[in-house]
């Protein structure tokens, strides 16, 4: 599901490009089809960028452990506030 909402994040994120990029190019160069040209070459391979710098920060959010420590996953009763297990369960 991920991955399905990152890429089209990314076709949104192209055609919002796609727009801009041809504005820019046509105000800088006065030539349409320069503008054409660098508006879909340019947004074309960010997309690809992008979409790659979107899976390497979903995969590295994934290997990151969970904020509750090492003694989230541990058996026995935990405190309500913190989760972690008592100081005598810890030693036991």
């Amino acid at each position: 599901m991920a991955r399905y909402r990152t890429l089209l994040k990314t076709v949104s994120y192209y055609g919002v490009h796609l727009v801009v990029a041809a504005g820019v190019a046509y105000a800088v160069t006065g030539d349409g089809v320069a503008a054409l040209t660098l508006s879909l070459l340019e947004p074309t391979v960010q997309m690809l960028f992008f979409y790659l710098h979107e899976t390497l920060w979903e995969r590295q959010a994934q290997r990151r452990p969970s904020a509750a420590g090492p003694c989230a996953a541990a058996d026995g009763p935990q405190l309500p506030v913190c989760g972690h297990r008592s100081v005598l369960q810890h030693s036991a």
